[in-house]
């Protein structure tokens, strides 16, 4: 009877729901716009509907398109991308190259999909663009070979920006720091200097409410706005630390980045103007220091983790940067939100569901993470009721509406 409830169920999401794509982050946000979902736990944790073992090493989160997921892995040096039915089944894998195998091994950046193609960034540095339908590869470009980058010391850890006909990537380097291509084609379409840094592990933002439209991203030793139409360098605001390590995407809301990173810089926030030409520092602070686990908006709130070793969970106000809180009962991790609760994935394999509330840290419920292989990296997603978690090896999906 259970059995048969699950599969009515899945059935309903597959064939009634109508297909969205969910890319890094839910929309780069970590904001998931999804209701109903539950409020509280079991004590052994939500019901699992199923697990899939077999992606490799990696911490590469997944996305999704055309009810399907898409998640990448590592198998002896070699990188292949599986694509995932919505019951766990797989429905094709191709490889696509050497991956990252000297530090942290394993993939990294997340697959976006995007009108039939897939999209994707290796930690060597290699550009793919897939075929949605049968994996075929339309066309590839090097960090290397066509922009004179170099991966940084833990390998490229990048999702490109998809904006209209354009795909933005960050090679880093002298020469083409930030560039456009034309999506379908892999062409250059415009390349800024910007300043010069190396690239940083950065996932840039699309920000269209401001007179001028701009990306904004984060690199070695700056962060950075550019005019999306032409590549030219709007602002540029110092911020670095002693790694050069940028790994937080940068969260927008009310004319205002959140920027944060870790070993020392803290936090900073800037408030766009001029109509976008220009930033001013509104605040900043030293504690939210998160280091790949990352932050987000809600309401007037800001929250994320950071101080990873020691384990601390934050929530400040948007507007001044005023700390109301800083628990440390979890380990540090990662935050994702939905229908007004976080999700909190800590380091240790804790998964808590928490309510988004300036007050208090206030756990709800929480589980352990058992199935999977090495460190718990990779960002939970929430899509169509169910919470999705991997842990290395393992890909599980968790029924939580």
């Amino acid at each position: 009877m259970i059995r048969l409830r699950i599969f009515f169920l899945l059935l309903f999401a597959v064939y009634i729901l109508p297909a969205q794509n969910i890319e890094w982050r839910n929309d780069r946000t970590g904001v998931y716009n999804e209701t109903g979902l539950l409020k509280s736990w079991p004590a052994e944790g939500p019901e699992l509907l199923w697990h899939f073992d077999g992606l490799g090493q990696g911490y590469s989160s997944v996305s999704t398109g055309s009810n399907r997921l898409y998640v990448t892995g590592m198998t002896d040096s070699t990188g292949f991308i599986c694509v995932l039915d919505m019951q766990g089944k797989l429905l094709n894998k191709k490889e696509y190259g050497k991956e990252w195998h000297i530090s942290y091994q394993g993939s990294r950046g997340t697959v976006i999909p995007d009108e039939g193609r897939l999209y994707f960034v290796s930690g060597t540095g290699t550009l793919i663009c897939f075929n949605e339908s049968d994996l075929s590869v339309v066309w590839k470009k090097s960090m290397q070979d066509d922009f004179g980058g170099v991966p940084p010391k833990y390998g490229v850890n990048e999702s490109p920006l998809i904006v209209g006909d354009k795909l933005i990537f960050t090679p880093g380097g002298k020469e083409h720091n930030v560039v456009a291509l034309n999506k379908r084609t892999g062409s250059l379409l415009w390349s800024s200097k910007a300043m010069g840094d190396i690239s940083s592990y950065c996932n840039p933002i699309y920000i269209s409410d401001r007179q001028i439209p701009q990306v904004v991203t984060m690199t070695g030793h700056h962060i950075v706005g550019i005019d999306i139409s032409n590549g030219s360098l709007l602002w540029s605001f110092p911020f670095t630390n002693r790694f050069f390590e940028h790994p937080n995407t940068p969260v927008y809301g009310d004319g205002m980045v959140l920027c944060t990173s870790s070993y020392g810089v803290g936090s900073v926030m800037l408030r766009l103007t001029d109509g976008g030409k220009s930033v001013e520092q509104v605040w900043s602070s030293a504690d939210l220091d998160s280091r790949t686990g990352h932050l987000l908006k809600i309401g007037d709130y800001a929250y994320g983790s950071g101080d990873y070793g020691k384990g601390s969970w934050y929530c400040v106000d948007w507007k001044t940067g005023k700390q109301m809180y800083r628990d440390k009962s979890l380990p540090a991790g990662v935050t994702i939100a939905g229908d007004g609760m976080l999700y909190c994935y800590s380091e240790k394999g804790d998964m808590a569901l928490v309510g988004a509330t300036p007050e208090k840290f206030d756990i709800v419920s929480k589980f352990r993470i058992t199935l999977g292989t090495e460190q718990h990296w990779a960002h939970p997603v929430i899509y169509k009721g169910v919470l999705y978690v991997r842990h290395g090896d393992t890909l599980m999906a968790y029924k939580i509406k």
